[in-house]
């Protein structure tokens, strides 16, 4: 085979680390994009938050204190987050109030424009002296102390297991009974449930030594006793039917001096002993078969389990894990025909950093050994905070075109949602779909109809009798509302619910209903269909 030369020429897509890392912050929520500034915050000496005020000390750079001159502090900016907000028809409305405060406000409060391209690329040679200075951080807190805040009032929460061992203070237990309570405590789930069997937390305990798992398991039984004696009632169960025949039993003083209603209580007991799934489907005629009595009976005994708590810890869940921190606040302003809506990103969620100016200085008047990685450490701090602002003004472009073009929820609700996808948005933005679908995922936008991800705005169409198309959410919406104002004697079929749509103008198949009450978790007209 001969051997020779040649020369090719091709392209190829590269991306570069900056790129990478602006990518992956676009797609975090705001929990994790949290967590992740934490951790640049202690892996990087050259970030610091804005808010803490930097060691003036001199470092070899003569007048630290001394602030630059505007013009210097022009030419530098401030990628620190602070205020920028748009209203829904595009206009920009930076710094107008402390609580319209976003990524980044220029010295003076004259807003910097950002130096990206709108299709996610960046610029990747940022010139240094495009970075340092000091802006003043904006106080965005005026009236908190009047306010409540859910988030502390969620910390202040007494969890389950606190409240059980309080109550076991009360308790005179032998130390072998009161560690096997603790224990035992501190084994239940979120909803109160024992999930382990007390064979298998005694063998995690013993080991191979008999003797011990023996022991292990007799105080574990007396502590299952006690334990399942606290409140709240039901505590300590190792499955629903359990959990439920402690609470009937539990309330059977309740009966005293009514036979009937103890009747009533002694079926329900024999029907949590049935599996579950007979429960579930209401199978009254298998349920009344096995435990020996009347359907009437089994229907009252049913009446009398669905007002128990299937789960005794629901109200001990930390509730800072359900809030919904919104990424967005839509306001509405104007009357009448002249109501617009202001988009502007919530402060509360935006990270205040720069880069650590002392050390900065410091590091470009020594070039000795070392500096290399410094610059290094330095560059990557620098990209962090552009890619952060980068994220955040995406973000705000996204919620404004949402907003621009579903005004109609804004203003009517769900019922009045429209057709969207995620194409119209990339088109109209001159991004790509993949970038939309990762700014409106884990992102959420405080509307005047509740806090929403922006997800919920995408809907696929469905056809209607003039010709027009109907979103999928207004669907939902509007079989939400019939199965709500149904008769729950009778309750509406799919079948009928299809009907009802078609009443309405739009086509949609009983499968599709099924499916869209699927979604919405809304049970079977059989399910539904009242004792």
């Amino acid at each position: 085979m001969k051997q020779g030369l040649s020369l090719r020429v091709s392209q190829h897509l590269a991306l570069t680390p900056q790129l990478q890392q602006s990518i992956r912050l676009l797609q975090l929520s705001t929990l994790e994009l949290s967590q992740e500034v934490e951790q640049m915050l202690d892996d990087n000496p050259f970030l610091e938050r804005l808010n803490e005020e930097a060691p003036r000390e001199e470092f070899g750079v003569e007048a630290a204190d001394t602030p630059a001159p505007r013009e210097e502090r022009e030419d530098a900016g401030e990628l620190a987050t602070s205020s920028m907000a748009t209203s829904a028809d595009g206009t920009g409305a930076a710094g107008q109030n402390d609580t319209e405060s976003t990524v980044s406000d220029a010295v003076e409060g004259e807003p910097s424009e950002p130096d990206w391209d709108g299709d996610g690329t960046v610029d990747l040679a940022p010139d240094d002296s495009e970075w340092g200075g000091d802006a003043p951080a904006r106080n965005n807190n005026a009236g908190d102390d009047e306010r409540a805040d859910a988030t502390e009032l969620a910390r202040s929460q007494e969890s389950l297991q606190a409240f059980l061992h309080r109550q076991a203070l009360s308790l005179r237990l032998s130390p072998e009974d009161s560690a096997a309570l603790r224990f035992l405590i501190e084994s239940l789930n979120d909803d109160g449930y024992l999930e382990d069997s007390l064979p298998a937390l005694a063998s995690g305990l013993a080991g191979d030594d008999n003797d011990q798992f023996d022991d292990l398991v007799h105080h574990f039984q007396v502590a299952l006793g006690l334990l399942q004696s606290l409140e709240p009632v039901g505590v300590g169960a190792r499955d629903l039917g359990e959990c439920l025949a402690i609470q009937l039993r539990a309330g059977a003083e309740d009966d005293e001096g009514d036979p009937e209603a103890a009747d009533v209580r002694k079926v329900a007991l024999a029907i949590c002993k049935q599996p579950m799934e007979l429960l579930a489907k209401r199978d009254f005629r298998r349920l009344a078969t096995l435990t020996r009595s009347t359907e009437d009976e089994v229907r009252q005994a049913m009446q009398l389990i669905a007002r128990l708590e299937p789960k005794p810890g629901r109200r001990f869940v930390d509730v800072e894990r359900n809030i919904v921190v919104p990424d967005v606040i839509v306001t509405k302003t104007g009357r009448g025909t002249n109501i617009k809506f202001r988009v502007q990103l919530n402060p509360d969620v935006m990270p205040r950093l720069r880069v650590h100016d002392i050390y900065a200085g410091a590091l470009k008047s020594h070039k000795g050994e070392g500096s290399q990685a410094l610059s290094q450490r330095l560059q990557e701090a620098r990209w962090f905070i552009k890619n952060i602002q980068q994220r955040f003004d995406t973000i705000l472009r996204v919620s404004n075109a949402i907003v621009e073009r579903q005004k109609n929820f804004f203003v009517h609700g769900e019922l009045a949602m429209r057709p969207l996808v995620l194409r119209e948005i990339a088109d109209e933005l001159g991004l790509h779909e993949s970038t939309i679908s990762r700014v409106t995922t884990a992102k959420y936008m405080a509307t005047p109809f509740g806090t929403v991800e922006l997800k919920y705005f995408f809907g696929s169409a469905l056809g209607t009798e003039t010709g027009g198309n109907a979103s999928s959410t207004a669907v939902r919406a509007l079989i939400k509302q019939f199965v709500g104002s149904e008769n729950t004697k009778k309750p509406l079929s799919d079948s009928q619910i299809s009907e009802m749509l078609k009443e309405q103008g739009i086509e949609c198949a009983r499968r599709t209903v099924a499916k869209y009450r699927e979604a919405l978790r809304i049970a079977p007209a059989n399910l539904r269909k009242a004792l």
